[in-house]
């Protein structure tokens, strides 16, 4: 098989030739810059500067000399902005990290210093507006800064948490045209995150692209708000999907047969030991905007949809399932609740699982290479049986993973085939 065919045996729940591979197609199943350097060189290729696809968490571009080295059967059609609303794309510069590596950064990435040492990272890469993030001298990626502005608590305003959704422009309708299509001319399966469709999700709510955003952006006031003002967030998910739909149905008359499956939302739902939410409270809050969007997918187009959710998140599968969902990522086995046989078992007829291909909290950075060859060998046994399984980390690869392990888990998997 193929690349492309071997995903779409796989994500029809059908066995394929051996387990489909993704690193690097997402924001959630991505490298860390400086791992993807130690990769290059292992695998004997040119020597030069890992450009940063995805700046907030430091992610590396897998080109397609180290796509073909790994084994990868995805890639991602990227967007025209990074998280911090910069142009994601040529012309780059270099930039020299804390840890010593040099990296390829878009030429509006700017960033200071602060009175620590540490990087301040703008929204739009504008210095002249509030810092929007920071990266300790110690860290690896960048911690978004809370900016939250006085607002009314009585009678919050919902235009004020829209401010980043709105109708796409005929610029990036282009931009995703012809990223689709380079995508597609690979080979591979294609995946696209095409914004605008994530009801929620933490890592977003600070917006780190406004210079000044209104609305609930503290991470604690908007959980809290889930509770004391639902009937305000289902006003923003109501105008959000709207927005949404009308951009998806414009993306698919440009890019529609260019893509196979699309990342909806990364809301996460889990803790290590428990949920964030009951599940009559998923129903209420999140099902019925899900149900919208993967509705109107699933009726105008050929894509799969794609839920990530980190965390104990067994006791919402079914209505993960019932919300319209193809895929969910990244099955976090360490945490409460999530053993791969039972979720295979229970829900691998209907969901697919990308991910929980080895633990990334203990086996992968802290085991034995032997140690990770056998935690991979089982669970793609486990989740890779009648097809319904894309090989990943569960999330991205950090920074200090040791090389060895990293090179053990693929040549794992390259066993299989």
């Amino acid at each position: 098989m193929q690349s492309r065919e071997r995903f779409c045996s796989t994500i029809n729940h059908r066995q394929p030739d051996r387990v489909v591979i993704d690193f690097g197609s997402t924001s959630v199943t991505g490298i860390h810059v400086l791992p993807v350097e130690k990769l290059r060189k292992y695998y004997g290729l040119e020597s030069r500067p890992v450009r940063v696809i995805e700046p907030y968490q430091m992610l590396g571009l897998i080109e397609d000399d180290l796509i073909a080295a790994m084994g990868i059967d995805i890639v991602g059609a990227w967007g025209m902005n990074n998280m911090f609303g910069i142009y994601n794309h040529g012309p780059m510069k270099e930039l020299t990290t804390f840890w010593g590596q040099t990296v390829l950064v878009p030429d509006g990435f700017n960033i200071t210093d602060d009175e620590n040492g540490d990087w301040l990272a703008y929204p739009g890469g504008d210095v002249t507006a509030p810092p929007s993030s920071r990266m300790p001298r110690a860290g690896y990626f960048f911690d978004a800064i809370i900016r939250q502005e006085p607002f009314d608590e009585e009678t919050p305003d919902v235009r004020h948490n829209l401010e980043e959704f709105v109708p796409i422009s005929e610029k990036e309708l282009s931009f995703w045209k012809e990223s689709a299509r380079n995508a597609r001319a690979t080979g591979k399966a294609v995946i696209a995150g095409l914004g605008g469709t994530a009801l929620g999700d933490i890592a977003l709510v600070p917006a780190v692209q406004l210079k000044h955003p209104k609305g609930i952006r503290d991470i604690a006031e908007w959980y809290i708000s889930t509770l004391i003002r639902p009937d305000y967030v289902k006003a923003i998910f109501e105008r959000q999907t709207e927005i949404a739909l009308g951009n998806l149905r414009r993306i698919n008359e440009v890019a529609g047969d260019d893509l196979d499956a699309v990342y909806v939302c990364g809301t996460d739902f889990g803790t290590q030991g428990s949920t964030f939410c009951s599940p009559e409270q998923f129903d209420d809050l999140w099902l019925p905007y899900y149900r919208r969007i993967n509705d109107w997918i699933h009726s105008n187009t050929g894509w799969k949809t794609f839920k990530h959710s980190c965390g104990a998140v067994e006791s919402l599968m079914s209505r993960f399932i019932d919300a319209g969902f193809d895929i969910i990522n990244p099955v976090q086995l360490s945490a409460a609740g999530m053993d791969p046989v039972y979720l295979k078992r229970e829900y691998g007829k209907d969901l697919v699982f990308w991910g929980g291909g080895i633990d990334t909290q203990r086996t992968l950075p802290y085991g034995k290479p032997e140690q990770v060859r056998e935690e991979v060998l089982r669970q793609c046994d486990i989740l890779g049986k009648d097809g319904g399984f894309v090989f990943s980390t569960v999330h991205n690869i950090q920074a200090n993973v040791p090389l060895e392990n990293i090179v053990a888990m693929i040549e794992a998997v390259r066993e299989l085939a």
